[in-house]
């Protein structure tokens, strides 16, 4: 049963700027300082709020009250419109400032503030310019309140009330009034559920044309972030009524969004098929691009690279294997180039190889991946700097522009992107506008990892489409087969039984059983913190626990929390809240910033509070991450897989149970494997390891890149 608290805000110790999950200290009525818990709506000191809620214990922070639904009223109190004052609602107003207002108006101060701002010039030190910026930041602070208060009337959130005035200011309400089916395009964390319970309240039809448009047009973006570049007509239509739970109207809508062009349709071998106006494009330009570039041959024929190869071969103390010879003459005479295979067969060595051949030949090579650790990796294996393809290419968020592209084209005579499974539709289109017309692409990746997060199956679709040449490299080596890791992920391919010893020196796979969620997740935090360190030598920093999802007890969220505890119980917090960081905590950038030169996919540690935010350090950087971007910070002691895409580490855990039952697929658990170097545990039921490996990929991604190849005519 809820109950009801009153209270003035103390302070806000924490705030998501995101979420709006908020830690505040309130002084209630009979003056006790409780701590309040939720997502509040500009949550200010000195302010009075009325809370509904349930007094809980929390594990490490003791009582307190998770507030469910918050309304505020305006401090009563002179002390709480000192605080108030002092907060922030106003910049430069401090708590001397803002206690000499408040004696000197009393009871009037708000008054003054929104009738009769003139009057501040009474307070000795307060000019007209000062007064005139008080008025300014006031109002706009007055017009945002009331727009969040007026949204909290439409039934909406604290948390996302406040998130949509950022978005709208001042117009939140008019837009939420007349079409709230756009909070789902322009604010994060809204889908068209959400947007749909707003509407009804304001009073829109379940067929109204607005609802039928916005349902389809969520229906196809859905489908974009599940990876599909297209769907056939019928399977837009059957998803789309679906979700509106309307079955008239729908199709006429839907022809009249493709006549206007929010949406594309075409005939694709006798199958009508709809895009996002972007994609298509994408994909048509893509088809003929790499159609054109598989037609032409590279310039380099008439080079002996026989000769050149069997000298560098003596340089490099080996002697490559026909495939591999194969790849590098491929990689130097076609204009595109497909390199793939997976674990234990040689790639490494060969990208080294093709690098430093191209170098021998006077090539201009320029190297890139997907990821900033990706082209770490890179940049470290071949000793050549290797670039994101989004530094490669000049991305500017700020235009969302590339300033590499047809007319300023990359300048390289070979252009060589590794982990290429991870490149999706868009990338890759982006990509092939950037390479010059006399520039060769190598493209090197496994097809077996898990597909790129982004739309379309860029890399299986240039493989099977037999238009682009290629080597697949089957081999492998001697010494990669005594790996039970290597021999793992190949069983995992053809579906067998997996070889899974309990941990021991010497074996670089090890299985703990553990059925229970919490039980297992409890072995992770062992493992990670003491296990694996005694008995591989490795620090608990060299281990990445690897999850298939982020919620759950085994989930990265929750085995973040509780590595957190072990691994730097006594980090000085910096940040309150569950999840808020520490001095000493390992971390991980969520969205690439360009200006900090630090990608998506980069692990730092936090060495502490800085002005303007935290210090953190990735790897031999010290970068300043202003407070307003730390939401791209998170814990990263536990990740998720696909997070781990394009990385390695020393010795990987990673948790398989029951409660992953959607996820559990054959490539998760392959992509998991292989990114382990000298180790890694699985952990959880047996149960859930076989369903992983008996389980292909689900249903193929939609989409038509491989059909434009193979078909070799004009999009």
């Amino acid at each position: 049963m809820l109950q009801r608290l009153e209270g003035e805000v103390l302070e806000v110790s924490y705030r998501d700027q995101v979420t709006g999950y908020t830690v505040a200290s309130v002084v209630v009525s009979d003056g006790q300082v409780v701590t309040v818990v939720g997502a509040f709506p500009l949550p200010m000191a000195g302010e009075r709020l009325v809370m509904e809620g349930r007094w809980t214990v929390h594990r490490r922070y003791g009582r307190q009250f998770c507030a469910e639904d918050v309304r505020m009223a305006m401090p009563s109190s002179l002390e709480g419109l000192v605080r108030y004052l002092s907060s922030g609602v106003i910049p430069k107003v401090g708590p001397s400032t803002a206690r000499r207002i408040v004696e000197h108006f009393k009871e009037e101060t708000l008054d003054v503030l929104d009738n009769r701002v003139e009057r501040l010039l009474e307070i000795p030190g307060i000019g007209p310019k000062r007064v005139e910026e008080v008025r300014l930041h006031w109002e706009e602070h007055r017009r945002r309140r009331q727009a969040v208060l007026q949204l909290l009337d439409f039934g909406i959130g604290s948390a996302l009330a406040d998130r949509i005035v950022r978005i709208y200011g001042d117009l939140a309400a008019e837009v939420v009034r007349s079409n709230p089916y756009q909070l789902a395009y322009d604010v994060a964390g809204i889908g068209f559920v959400t947007a749909d319970r707003i509407a009804q309240r304001v009073g829109i039809c379940r067929d109204a044309p607005e609802r039928l448009d916005a349902g389809i047009l969520f229906s196809m973006r859905r489908a974009v972030e599940e990876g599909h570049s297209m769907l056939p007509w019928d399977e837009l239509l059957q998803r789309s009524r679906r979700l509106l739970a309307v079955d008239s109207g729908v199709e006429d809508r839907l022809e009249l969004l493709c006549t206007l062009g929010m949406l594309e349709a075409e005939e694709l071998g006798g199958l009508r098929c709809v895009y996002l106006p972007g994609l298509r494009r994408a994909e048509a330009a893509s088809a003929g691009a790499v159609r054109d570039m598989a037609a032409s041959s590279g310039a380099r024929l008439g080079w002996e690279l026989e000769g050149m190869i069997t000298a560098l071969e003596g340089q490099f103390g080996i002697r490559l294997e026909e495939p591999q010879r194969r790849a590098v003459k491929g990689a130097l005479s076609h204009r595109i180039f497909v390199i793939t295979g997976g674990p234990g067969t040689g790639k490494t060595t060969l990208l080294r190889f093709t690098v430093r051949l191209c170098q021998m030949m006077g090539l201009r090579v320029l190297l890139a991946a997907p990821t900033g650790r990706a082209a770490k990796r890179m940049a470290e294996v071949t000793r050549v700097e290797a670039y994101t393809l989004h530094r490669a290419l000049e991305y500017d968020p700020r235009s969302n522009r590339f300033g590499r592209g047809r007319s300023r084209p990359l300048e390289a005579d070979v252009v060589i992107v590794d982990e290429f499974s991870m490149v999706d539709l868009p990338m890759f289109h982006r990509l092939l506008s950037g390479i010059g017309e006399d520039a060769s692409l190598v493209l090197v990746g496994d097809s077996n990892q898990l597909p790129s997060i982004g739309p379309g199956s860029v890399l299986k679709d240039l493989i099977s489409s037999g238009s682009v040449p290629k080597v697949e490299l089957k081999e492998i080596f001697r010494q990669a087969q005594r790996s039970l890791i290597i021999r793992n992920s190949y069983r995992i391919l053809e579906g067998g039984t997996l070889e899974l010893p309990p941990l021991s020196q010497g074996l670089d796979v090890a299985f703990v059983e553990e059925d229970d969620p919490s039980l297992a997740a409890e072995a992770v935090v062992d493992l990670v913190g003491y296990e694996i360190p005694r008995c591989t030598g490795l620090s608990p920093w060299d281990v990445q626990v690897l999850t298939p999802m982020h919620k759950g007890e085994a989930g990265a969220r929750n085995l973040c929390l509780r590595l957190q505890e072990v691994l730097n119980p006594s980090g000085e917090r910096l940040r309150r809240g569950e999840g808020g960081f520490r001095r000493g905590d390992k971390v991980i950038q969520l969205k690439n910033d360009y200006d900090l030169e630090i990608y998506n996919g980069d692990i730092g540690v936090v060495e502490g509070q800085v002005d303007q935010g935290l210090l953190v350090d990735f790897e031999g950087r010290r970068v300043q991450i202003r407070r307003e971007a730390e939401v791209n910070l998170a814990l990263a002691y536990a990740l998720t897989i696909h997070k781990s895409q394009g990385s390695e580490y020393p010795a990987v855990v990673v948790p398989l149970l029951d409660q992953h039952f959607v996820m559990l697929k054959r490539n998760l658990l392959y992509t998991a494997l292989t990114r382990a170097k000298r180790l890694a545990v699985l952990v959880g039921s047996r149960r859930a390891i076989e369903r992983a490996v008996s389980t292909q990929e689900g249903n193929a991604r939609y989409g038509a890149l491989r059909w434009r190849l193979a078909k070799r005519e004009e999009a």
